[in-house]
């Protein structure tokens, strides 16, 4: 049965309920609310080839509730969101809440599928609203899988909706579960198998319509100018082969959380047996796909180097480094990839990266120095750059030596050994790698790159540095949901909707909200519990620290801090250093 539910007709299961606790305090300092409206309309009824559930008697009983949990809501919030001194009164209501792990983990599902569904949007519909028939025509599989996708998981969210509405009090104990909503939907999983199979192919047409066609490449660009496209397009291309990963992660959760006569378990043992099938498929071909979105967003911010994207090349590490010179040190940004090493220096004009030389790999040596120095010779030359502390020197040093070693055993090319200092001296060869000399006849007017939140970009300001792992890591842990967040020297905790992906936290009064009010990208950022001196008089709160930027977030659980805090580590901790003995 065809389903079509836009995103502007769905607002959950009552346009006035939350799932979310609406202002429904205990007076326990380890708990308090996150509100957040379902929407302004009332809800459609909804029904499946395979079954219905009752929503108007959900919305009835929802309703029953409302007037209390508005009257309520009034005085747990100041206007502007932020939680006033009702905190901790000895008037706030009392309300047993969920306190299972199970239901944390459960509500992250569909905080998640929240985030998910609108990625899907921003993609299917905002950016094909802006292409002309030709263009649609053109990107017709993206967007015939966007379709399936979006009709499916329109219905999921209802179903998993629901399900938290019930678990929270308004059902029996038999809605205290998950894995039947998730089997059910495992439907699904066709579809993915076949996007799984298309989406390179996907990816390459999208960068050869933007390469290729001006028109189309001025279209794209100003679409991720657009607030509402809050990361580049290919990103967004990948969030479903992510998506299922996440479902795992959850899924062997709940597994190692049941015991083996919870009534909840064999449902999710199930879906995890369907799912792994897939998910074993997407595990084989992600770094590949992660790699070559990498290198098609830091081909559109580079300056020099025209022919990036190759087939068998690989990021390896990209980061800031200063080099030694007559001048004294110069912030430089290295590019090491598995058949060349690049470094350059970031425009303030045009915001993109002019290369300024290169190492050749093939003859690559690299020598300790003191403190976080080291030398790394190539051809006739060598530079001398620091790094900005001793790990990352190691790291550096590490992968070097790595990616040398192992172009050596790659067949032999003909080579001229050149010089490593400017760029029209190479030992690989120019036409074999696009290297382009700058002179005044030859200016590549690459425009100004539409994502400062980027790594590229948030390497370069903060001085770090993220390998390929990395970006595979933090894609696979993504998070949504209400946070509390407090400034360093404020009193007063305000309620956002954080999402957390690529490097980056974007905050939003709401999960309906189309554009982000702020972003705090986390390279270099430090996470943990805060600390005595900090004096946060909560429970369940981490910190944010970078120099002197201090964050405190609230959660509402235990389950809830634990699962942001592993999350935060995979977007602020880089790789372990693991050097051979």
């Amino acid at each position: 049965m065809a389903i079509k539910i836009m995103l502007d007709e769905y607002n959950g299961i009552n346009g006035n309920v939350s799932l979310d606790r609406r202002s429904e305090w205990v007076q326990s300092p380890n708990r308090y609310e996150l509100s957040g409206s379902l929407g302004s309309s009332g809800g459609s009824t909804l029904s499946r080839e395979n079954g219905t559930y009752d929503v108007n008697q959900a919305e009835r009983n929802a309703r029953n509730n409302q007037e209390n949990i508005v009257n309520n809501n009034n005085h747990s919030l100041t206007s502007n969101g932020t939680l006033g001194s009702q905190d901790g009164m000895d008037t706030a209501r009392k309300k047993k809440w969920p306190t299972d792990k199970s239901y944390f983990w459960a509500k992250e599902i569909l905080m998640t599928e929240r985030t998910y569904k609108k990625d899907l949007d921003i993609i299917n519909n905002w950016f094909r609203e802006e292409l002309c028939p030709e263009d649609i025509e053109n990107l017709q599989p993206l967007f015939q899988h966007f379709d399936l996708m979006i009709q499916h998981h329109s219905v999921f969210l209802r179903d998993l909706e629901h399900r938290i509405l019930l678990w929270e009090g308004r059902g029996s104990h038999e809605a205290h579960r998950i894995g039947d909503v998730m089997l059910k939907n495992m439907v699904v999983l066709p579809v993915y198998e076949e996007y799984i199979e298309a989406h390179m192919e996907i990816l390459q047409r999208l960068n050869d319509l933007y390469e290729n066609d001006e028109r189309f490449q001025s279209i794209y660009r100003e679409f991720e100018q657009q607030k509402t496209c809050y990361l580049p397009i290919l990103y967004l291309i990948l969030k479903p082969l992510y998506r299922l990963l996440h479902y795992q992660k959850i899924l062997e959760l709940l597994l190692e959380y049941y015991d083996e006569n919870h009534f909840d378990r064999t449902d999710c043992q199930g879906t995890l047996v369907m799912l792994s099938r897939t998910t074993d498929v997407v595990r084989k071909l992600i770094a590949e796909s992660e790699n070559y979105v990498l290198l098609c967003e830091i081909q559109r911010d580079l300056n020099g180097f025209d022919t990036l994207i190759q087939s068998d090349r690989r990021l390896v590490r990209q980061g800031c480094l200063l080099k030694h010179s007559k001048r004294g040190l110069q912030q430089r940004m290295f590019f090491l990839f598995t058949d060349i090493l690049l470094y350059a220096s970031k425009s303030p004009v045009t915001q993109t990266f002019k290369v300024l030389g290169h190492v050749p790999l093939r003859s690559l040596l690299t020598e300790n120095s003191e403190h976080n120095a080291f030398i790394i010779f190539g051809g006739q030359r060598s530079i001398t750059v620091s790094a900005g502390t001793t790990a990352e020197k190691l790291l550096w040093l590490d992968e070097l030596q790595k990616v040398a070693a192992n172009i050596k055993h790659k067949p032999q090319t003909n080579l001229t050994i050149g010089s490593i200092k400017n760029c029209s001296s190479s030992e690989e060869g120019l036409d074999t790698y696009g290297l382009m000399p700058h002179n005044g006849n030859n200016t590549n007017t690459r425009a100004q790159s539409p994502r400062n939140n980027t790594a590229l970009h948030v390497c370069w300001h903060r001085g770090v540095t993220v390998s390929l792992e990395d970006h595979l890591r933090a894609s696979e842990n993504q998070i949504s949901g209400y946070l509390l967040r407090k400034f360093k020297n404020s009193s007063g905790w305000q309620k956002l909707w954080v999402v957390l992906t690529s490097f980056c936290l974007y905050f939003y009064k709401n999960y309906q909200d189309e554009s982000a009010l702020a972003s705090l990208p986390l390279l270099g950022y430090s996470v943990g519990p805060p600390g005595v001196q900090d004096a946060v008089q909560k429970e369940f709160v981490f910190k944010l620290s970078f120099k002197n930027h201090t964050y405190f977030f609230r959660t509402e659980s235990e389950t809830t801090y634990n699962r942001w805090l592993h999350v935060l580590k995979s977007a602020t901790q880089m790789q372990d250093l693991k050097l051979k003995k």
